[in-house]
C-alpha cells in the first residue's frame, strides 16, 4: 500500500563540457564524487558545491585512439589503492591515479575485452574477452582460471534423473499423451538490436556470478552461473527470446532478465539452477521498446529498468527509466522517468547507490549527471469527518488503485476501484480540506495534474473501474469519483532548456484549491516553491492551465512538504533539517522559520523521510504551555522526532488521527497516545519504557507491521505486513476513546454494538458515568431494543468498578456512584432501576429481561421470578409475541441450577409449576412423583409445613404447623426443641394458652442447660411456673426475686425462715455480708448471727446500728472490740509486707536497668557504623542483651499449653517472669510494683473507717500507729513513682519504637537516642505510672 515519493532530485555537469560523449561511470569512495569514462579518458565530477573537476587523459598515454573511436568497457573505483581501474575495448586494464594523473597498465588481452566486472567485495575481477573466454583474477590481477564462455555440460548443479519411467508413460495433464511425442520447438535467436556482448552480474554476497552470452549455435542467449573459482554451476533452460539485460538480486534468490514473447514483452526471473521462476509484463507493445539494463537497488526492493524506443521516424528514440516494486506477488510500476528524445538527454548509464538504498544515479549524453532520492510513503486521505476519509491510493503504472477502508479492507493488489490515466503516474495527493478529503490530484510523467472529485455526477466515468467490490451481480455500495479537470503545469522554462524527469515533486493540494509544487534550480543546490492556481476555464479546451501565482526561492533543498487539514499550516523540511512554515493565506504568501513555543527555530537533527503536523498538550516539561502545533518526523533509521526533540529510536511507522498518535515499533508493538493531555517529555517516557501490563496504550502486532491508515469515526487501524497482506486491528485506546465519546453523547446503541463486537466488558456502560446512566435508563433500553442484548448486559454486571481496574480513564477522573444510591450495591441498583423502567415501557416484551434482573441480584430473587412465571401461567395474554410460561421457565433454567430452582418452585406450593420444573431437570420421576402425591393428599397447612421442613425453612414450617390444631402440638414442640426456635414459637401463641406455657417451660429448661439461670427464671415467672422460677432465681443469686416467688407460692414463716438461712449461707460464700445479714435479721429474726456476719465483713457501723437497735451492748465487749483490734493488726501486717516487697522490687529494677544499659552500649559501639542488625528487629523482639544470649526463655513460653481456659489464665499471669535474668524481668517488676501501689491506694477507705472505730472506743495508740504506717508507705510510693516510671518509659508507651507505624528511620533514631532500652511489651499500660488519689481525706485530724 506504499508508493515511492521523490525526496530530492539534483544534478550537475562539468563547467567545461568535454568534447567526447561519456560512456560509463562509477561512484567514487567519497560521497558525491562521480567518475566518468569517455573515449578521451577519465573525468571526476566533484561533489555538489565543489566545482573542481579532475581529469586523466588516456589518449595522451596511447591507451585510447585519438579519433574517439575507443570505448571504456568497465570502470571501478578501488579506494584501498587510491586509484580507478579502467578496462578498454582494446584489451588494456589500467589503474589511473587522479591525484598524480599517473596511468599504469596492469594487463592486456590481445583479443580485446567486452566486459570487466568486479565482485561486490572487490576481491575478484571477471573479464570477458573477445575470444569468448572468461578470465577470473584476484584484486592484484593474478589469474585464477580461464574458461570458455560456451560450455556443453550443464554444470555441477546438474539434476539427477532417478530413472522413474519414460517420458511417454508420464502424466501430461490437459495436453494429453501427444505431448510426449511432440518435438521440442526451436529456440528463436536473440533480437536484432541485441549487441551480442556478454553480460555479467554478481550475487550480493559475491559467491556466484552469472554470465549471459549469445550461443553461437542457436543465436539465442543462455545464462550460466559460475562460482568464485570459475567452476560452472548451472546453465539456464532454453528460453526463446531471452534478451541481453541481466541483474542478480542482491538478496540472492532470483536473476532478472527480459524475454520477448510472441505477444508481449516480459521481465523474467531465473533461479540459480537455471529454471524460470515468475515474470511480469512491461506496459509496451511487442517490438515497441528495447531493454538496455536491469538494476536492483541495494536492499533488493526496487528493480530499475532502462528502456529505449525502437520505432522512431525522423527523430531520436526516447529513453525511459522505470522503477518496479513487488508486494503480495504483484509487480507495481511506481515511478516513470521520461528522458525525451533530445540527443543531449539520451541516457548513457545508470547506477543504484550501494550505500543509500533508494538513490539512483543517472548520466546523460550531454554530461548531465542526475541523482534521485526516493522514500516509501502511504498516500491516504487526510480529513476526519467526510465519508471518503480512509482512502489509500497505490500507484501502478498508468493506473491509481484506490482502496476505501471506510467500506471494506480489500487486500492488495486488489482495490475498491482504479483510475485509468493516459500516462504513467508519479505522485498522488489528496485534498487537504477535511470536507473534500477523498478528492485526488495525480501528477503524471508528463508533469500534468489530473484532478478527481467526488460529487453529484450521474454519468459514469469509463476511466474509473470498480475493483474487488464490484461484479458477480453485487451492487457496490461505494461512491466513485469522476475526472474533473486535467491541468498542464507551465513554469515558463525555455524550450531548449528541457526540464529533467521528475522535475516537479512534493505536490500538495491546499484547502483553497490551489497547488504547491517544488522544483529544483538547474544550476544551484536550491529549490523553488511554486504556488499554482487554476486559470479561468476555456470552453472546448481538453486541458487547462495552472497559472503561477508565486515562485519562492528556498535557501536549500526542499525534502518534504506537509499540510495539516485541521490548522491548514504548511511546513517544509530542508535537506539540512531546517523547518520552514509557508504562510499561504497571507498576502503575499511568505516563508518563515518554524519556531517552538520557546521561540527557537526548529531543526531536525537528521533528515526525516516522513513528516506530519499535529497538536500536542504541552511542548516542554510543563503542560501549562497549552496546546502547541508541532512537526513530527521519522528518519529511515527509525528515529522519531517531535520538533527537534528525539522521543524514540525504534519507531517503524506512525500515523496521527484526531488527538491520537499511533506508532509501530521494532519490538513488534503498536502504541497509541492521546496527545491532548500529554507533554513531549511524557511521550518520550511512554515510548521509552515498557507500558503497564493492563495499559490500553500498547498492543502486540505481527513482526514487521507498518501502519497504513486509521479509519476515522471507527476504531480500525489497518496494518501491512512485510509480504504485503493487510491486517485490521482495533486498538484498545481508540476503541475506548470512541466508546467514551458515544456514551457522553448518550449513543448507547453504537457503544453497545462496538463493545459486544470487540469484547469490551459491558460494565463500562454503567461505570463510565453512573449518574448519567441511571438518569437515562429508559433511553438505554429503547436504544438497545433487544431482549437478548439487555440480558447479556445483565449477565456481565459485576460489583467492581471497571474504570478503576480494567479500563482506567486516561486523565484519572473518578466516576463515583450517585450520592442518593451510595448505600446500594451496584448490581442490585442497576437491576432494580432497569427492571422498573422495563416494566414501565413494555413488561410483556421485556419479560425475560425482567426475570434476569431478579435472578442477577444478590441474593437472587428466585421466588419472585418463579412467581412471575406462575402469573404467566395464570394470565392469558392476547399478544401473540408475548412470552409463554413454558419459555420463561426454560429461560430461568438456563440462568439457575435446576435443582436449586426445583427447591424454590416447591416453595411456591404450586405443584403444576413443580412438575414442569422437575420434568426439565434430570430427576427420576420415581423419586419426585410419590413425594408430590403424598403431599397433595395432606391438609393444606400440614402440606406446607412438610414442604418447608423438607426445604429446611423451619421458621415458616412452624407457622404452618401452628395452624394445624392441637393434635400436632407435640410435633410442633419437638421441632422447636430440635431447631431451638423458641422465640419464633412464642410469637405464634397467646400468652394465656397452655401451649405458650409448655413452650416457655421447654425454653426455660434450655436456658438452664446453657447456665443462663436468671433469663430462665424470667421465662418461668412470666409463664406462671413459679416453683421452677424460684429455683432458677436461687441459682442465679437473685435473693430478692426468689423471695417474691416464695411469696407467690404462699410460703409459711417457718419455710421462709429456712429459705432465708440457706440463701444467707450462699451470700456469705460470695462475700456479700451486708445482704446476708439483712436476710437473717428480717426473714429469720436471727439478729445475733446478723451482727457476727457484719463484723466478719468489717461493716462496723451497720453492726453498731443492730447492737443498739436490739439493745445488746454486751456484744460490744465480747465480739465488737476484739474484732476491731484484730482488724488493726491485720492492716499493719498487710502494709508492712507491701512496703518490704516494694523496696525489694524497686532496688532489683535499678540493677536490671543498669545491666541492660551496659549491654546496649557495648552492642551500640560494636555495630554502629552500619548497624546491619536493625533489619532484624520486629514488633515482637526486644533489644538483644547479655541475658538474652544465654536465656532459655523464649517470648512465648512453649512449655505452657493453652489447652484450657485455666491454663490460658495461668499463661497470662506468667507472661512476664520475675525470675532473675529472664528477658522481660524489668517488665515483670514494673507490673508487680504497679500492683503494690494500687493495693495500698485501695486500702485507704477501709483504714479510714477502722480509724474512726478505734478512736470511738478509745484505742488511740493503735489508731495513731496505723495512721502513721499508712502515711509512711504512701509517701515512699509517691516519691518512688517518678524513679520507677521514668519519662523514657512513659514516652515509649506513647510512641513504641517498633510497631505497625514505625519506619527504618524512626527505629534508627530511637537506636541512636538509646530509646531501645525501653522494653518492647505487648501491654503498654504497664509502662504508665499508677495514679494516687490525693483528694481522698482518710486521715483523722485528732490523731495528728
Amino acid at each position: 500500500m506504499r508508493n515511492l515519493r521523490l525526496l530530492r532530485a539534483a544534478g550537475r555537469r562539468p563547467a567545461a563540457i568535454p568534447p567526447a560523449a561519456p560512456q560509463r561511470f562509477c561512484l567514487g569512495a567519497e560521497p558525491g564524487v562521480v567518475l566518468v569514462g569517455s573515449p578521451n579518458g577519465l573525468v571526476e565530477l566533484g561533489a555538489a558545491g565543489q566545482p573542481v573537476t579532475r581529469e586523466v587523459s588516456l589518449t595522451a598515454e596511447g591507451f585510447m585512439p585519438e579519433d574517439e573511436s575507443g570505448s571504456v568497457v568497465g570502470i571501478e573505483d578501488i579506494p584501498e589503492q587510491e586509484c580507478v581501474c579502467v578496462a578498454t575495448a582494446a584489451g588494456d586494464i589500467l589503474l589511473c591515479n587522479l591525484s598524480t594523473k599517473q596511468v599504469e597498465c596492469v594487463g592486456s588481452v590481445d583479443s580485446g575485452l567486452s566486459v570487466m566486472s568486479w565482485s561486490p567485495d572487490q576481491e575478484l575481477v571477471l573479464l570477458a574477452t573477445g575470444q569468448q573466454t572468461l578470465i577470473m583474477m584476484t584484486r592484484d590481477f593474478e589469474p585464477i582460471a580461464e574458461k570458455q564462455i560456451h560450455q556443453n555440460e550443464f554444470g555441477e548443479g546438474k539434476f539427477v534423473a532417478l530413472g522413474w519411467g519414460k517420458k511417454e508413460t508420464q502424466f501430461h495433464g490437459s495436453e494429453g499423451k501427444q505431448a510426449a511425442h511432440r518435438k521440442q520447438t526451436e529456440v528463436s535467436p536473440t533480437s536484432t538490436w541485441d549487441d551480442s556482448r556478454p553480460r555479467v552480474t554478481w550475487r550480493g554476497d559475491g559467491q556466484f556470478v552469472a554470465v549471459s552470452a549469445v550461443c553461437p549455435e542457436t543465436g539465442a542467449r543462455k545464462v550460466r552461473v559460475w562460482n568464485r573459482e570459475l567452476v560452472l554451476q548451472s546453465t539456464s533452460e532454453p528460453i526463446s527470446g531471452l534478451e541481453q539485460a541481466l541483474a542478480w538480486k542482491p538478496s540472492g534468490n532470483l536473476i532478472a532478465s527480459t524475454q520477448e514473447k510472441p505477444n508481449r514483452h516480459d521481465v523474467v526471473f531465473l533461479e540459480k539452477n537455471g529454471l524460470l521462476h515468475g515474470e511480469f509484463t512491461l506496459p509496451f507493445q511487442k517490438g515497441q521498446v528495447k531493454v538496455n539494463e536491469l538494476l536492483w537497488n541495494a536492499d533488493s526492493t526496487v528493480l530499475a529498468i532502462w528502456l529505449e524506443e525502437l520505432k522512431t521516424e525522423n527523430s531520436n528514440p526516447s529513453s525511459y527509466v522505470q522503477l518496479w516494486t513487488t508486494g503480495n506477488y504483484h509487480w507495481y510500476l511506481k515511478q516513470s522517468l521520461h528522458f525525451g528524445n533530445m540527443e543531449k538527454n539520451k541516457l548513457v548509464s545508470l547506477l543504484w547507490d550501494p550505500v543509500v538504498p533508494y538513490r539512483l544515479h543517472v548520466l546523460c549524453q550531454g554530461w548531465q549527471y542526475l541523482y534521485y532520492d526516493w522514500h516509501w510513503t502511504t498516500d491516504h486521505g487526510m480529513g476526519q469527518n467526510s465519508q471518503h476519509v480512509a482512502n489509500v491510493a497505490v500507484i501502478d503504472g498508468d493506473k491509481v488503485l484506490v482502496t476505501a477502508f471506510q467500506h471494506a479492507v480489500v487486500p492488495p493488489p486488489m482495490c475498491t476501484y482504479e483510475l485509468q490515466l493516459k500516462q504513467a503516474v508519479n505522485q498522488v495527493t489528496f485534498h487537504t480540506d477535511p470536507k473534500h478529503s477523498g478528492d485526488m490530484a495525480v501528477l503524471d510523467a508528463d508533469n500534468k495534474i489530473t484532478v478527481y472529485r467526488y460529487g453529484q455526477r450521474t454519468v459514469k466515468d469509463p476511466a474509473i473501474r470498480l475493483g474487488a467490490v464490484g461484479g458477480n451481480g453485487f451492487k457496490a455500495n461505494v461512491e466513485t469519483p469522476h475526472l474533473d479537470k486535467t491541468y498542464r503545469v507551465d513554469l515558463g522554462s525555455s524550450a531548449d532548456e528541457m526540464m529533467h524527469p521528475l522535475g516537479l515533486r512534493c505536490l500538495t493540494w491546499l484547502p483553497d484549491d490551489s497547488f504547491l509544487v517544488v522544483s529544483q534550480d538547474q544550476h544551484a543546490s536550491q529549490s523553488v516553491l511554486h504556488h499554482l492556481t487554476a486559470a479561468p476555464h476555456v470552453t472546448g479546451a481538453e486541458e487547462e492551465h495552472l497559472n503561477l501565482r508565486l515562485s519562492v526561492p528556498v535557501d536549500g533543498e526542499v525534502i518534504s512538504l506537509c499540510c495539516s487539514p485541521v490548522t491548514k499550516t504548511v511546513a517544509l523540511q530542508l535537506a539540512d533539517g531546517r523547518i520552514l512554515k509557508y504562510l499561504w493565506e497571507a498576502s503575499p504568501p511568505v516563508l518563515e522559520p518554524w519556531q517552538s513555543s520557546s521561540g527557537c527555530a526548529v531543526q531536525f537533527p537528521q533528515l526525516c523521510v516522513q513528516t506530519a503536523l499535529t497538536r500536542i498538550g504541552g511542548e516542554g516539561f510543563f503542560p501549562s504551555v497549552g496546546i502547541q502545533e508541532v512537526i513530527l518526523g521519522l528518519t529511515d533509521r527509525c528515529r522519531f522526532f517531535v520538533n527537534d526533540t528525539e522521543v524514540a529510536s525504534n519507531i517503524t511507522s506512525f500515523a496521527t488521527y484526531n488527538e491520537f498518535l499511533l506508532v509501530t515499533t521494532n519490538s513488534h508493538t503498536c502504541q497509541c497516545f492521546c496527545l491532548k493531555d500529554l507533554t513531549v517529555k511524557a511521550l518520550q517516557a511512554g515510548l521509552s519504557s515498557a507500558a503497564v501490563p493492563n495499559s490500553e496504550t500498547l498492543r502486540k502486532v505481527e513482526r514487521g507491521s507498518r501502519i497504513v491508515t486509521v479509519v476515522p469515526q471507527d476504531t480500525k487501524v489497518v496494518l501491512q505486513m512485510p509480504r504485503g497482506n493487510l491486517e485490521t486491528v482495533h486498538h484498545r485506546a481508540l476503541v475506548l476513546a470512541q466508546i467514551r465519546k458515544w456514551l457522553d453523547r448518550l449513543m448507547f446503541r453504537e457503544a453497545f454494538q462496538c463493545m459486544r463486537k470487540l469484547r469490551i466488558n459491558l460494565n463500562l456502560l454503567y461505570d463510565h458515568n453512573p449518574k448519567v446512566f441511571l438518569e437515562n435508563v429508559e433511553t438505554f433500553i429503547k436504544q438497545i431494543d433487544s431482549v437478548n442484548h439487555i440480558n447479556l448486559f445483565f449477565t456481565e454486571l459485576k460489583e467492581e468498578d471497571f474504570t478503576k481496574s480494567m479500563y482506567p480513564t486516561p486523565n484519572g477522573s473518578s466516576n463515583a456512584q450517585p450520592r442518593q444510591h451510595l448505600n446500594q450495591k451496584k448490581v442490585n441498583l442497576v437491576c432494580d432501576m432497569m427492571r422498573v423502567a422495563m416494566e414501565r415501557i413494555d413488561p410483556e416484551k421485556y419479560c425475560l429481561s425482567i426475570l434476569t434482573a431478579h435472578v442477577k441480584k444478590n441474593p437472587p430473587e428466585l421466588e419472585i421470578a418463579l412467581q412471575k412465571v406462575h402469573d404467566l401461567r395464570e394470565s392469558i395474554s392476547p399478544n401473540v409475541t408475548a412470552v409463554s410460561a413454558e419459555e420463561a421457565l426454560k429461560y430461568l433454567l438456563f440462568l439457575v441450577d435446576v435443582n436449586e430452582l426445583y427447591d424454590y418452585s416447591l416453595g411456591t406450593y404450586d405443584f403444576d409449576l413443580v412438575i414442569i420444573v422437575a420434568e426439565k431437570s434430570q430427576k427420576d420421576p420415581k423419586e419426585y412423583l410419590p413425594f408430590l402425591n403424598t403431599l397433595q393428599k395432606m391438609e393444606t397447612n400440614y402440606q406446607r409445613y412438610t414442604i418447608d421442613k423438607h426445604l429446611k425453612r423451619y421458621a415458616k414450617a412452624l407457622g404452618h404447623l401452628s395452624k394445624c390444631g392441637p393434635e400436632h402440638f407435640s410435633e410442633f414442640l419437638n421441632l422447636v426443641k430440635d431447631q431451638n426456635l423458641y422465640c419464633e414459637a412464642l410469637k405464634l401463641y397467646a400468652s394465656s394458652t397452655q401451649e405458650y406455657k409448655d413452650i416457655s417451660d421447654a425454653y426455660g429448661e434450655y436456658l438452664i442447660q446453657k447456665q443462663l439461670y436468671e433469663q430462665a427464671a424470667l421465662i418461668f415467672a412470666r409463664a406462671g411456673i413459679f416453683a421452677k422460677a424460684l429455683d432458677a432465681f436461687l441459682s442465679s443469686g437473685s435473693w430478692q426475686q426468689a423471695l417474691c416467688m416464695a411469696s407467690r407460692l404462699g410460703y409459711t414463716t417457718d419455710k421462709l425462715s429456712r429459705l432465708a438461712q440457706s440463701m444467707a449461707g450462699k451470700l456469705v460464700e460470695q462475700r456479700r455480708h451486708a445482704e446476708a445479714a439483712m436476710l437473717l435479721e428480717q426473714y429469720a429474726q436471727d439478729y445475733e448471727e446478723a451482727v457476727l456476719l457484719l463484723l466478719e465483713g468489717a461493716l462496723w457501723e451497720e453492726a453498731l446500728r443492730l447492737i443498739h437497735k436490739y439493745d445488746r451492748l454486751d456484744i460490744l465487749e465480747t465480739n465488737f472490740k476484739p474484732a476491731v483490734l484484730e482488724a488493726q493488726k491485720s492492716q499493719l501486717m498487710f502494709l508492712d509486707s507491701q512496703k518490704t516487697a516494694f523496696l525489694r522490687h524497686k532496688s532489683r529494677l535499678q540493677v536490671v536497668r543498669e545491666l541492660k544499659e551496659k549491654a546496649s552500649e557495648s552492642l551500640h559501639d560494636y555495630e554502629m557504623p552500619n548497624c546491619p542488625e536493625l533489619d532484624l528487629f520486629s514488633e515482637t523482639s526486644s533489644v538483644v542483651t547479655a541475658s538474652d544470649m544465654n536465656s532459655k526463655y523464649s517470648h512465648s513460653n512453649s512449655r505452657i499449653s493453652a489447652r484450657s481456659s485455666k491454663n490460658r489464665r495461668k499463661a497470662e499471669r506468667k507472661r512476664y517472669s520475675l525470675k532473675e535474668g529472664s528477658p522481660f524481668e524489668d517488665v515483670a517488676l514494673l507490673e508487680v510494683l504497679g500492683e503494690s501501689v494500687r493495693a495500698v491506694e485501695n486500702v485507704k477507705g477501709d483504714v479510714h473507717i477502722l480509724l474512726k472505730q478505734l478512736v470511738l472506743f478509745g484505742f488511740d495508740e493503735q489508731a495513731v500507729g496505723l495512721q502513721q504506717v499508712l502515711e509512711e508507705v504512701l509517701q515512699l510510693m509517691e516519691t518512688s513513682i517518678p524513679e520507677i516510671w521514668t519519662p523514657d518509659v512513659q514516652q515509649s508507651s506513647l510512641n513504641p519504637v517498633l510497631g505497625p507505624n514505625s519506619t527504618a528511620n524512626s527505629i534508627m533514631a530511637a537506636y541512636q537516642q538509646k530509646r531501645m532500652l525501653a522494653p518492647v511489651v505487648q501491654d503498654p499500660e504497664l509502662l504508665i505510672p499508677p495514679k494516687l488519689n490525693k483528694n481522698l481525706q482518710w486521715k483523722l485530724h485528732l490523731l495528728q
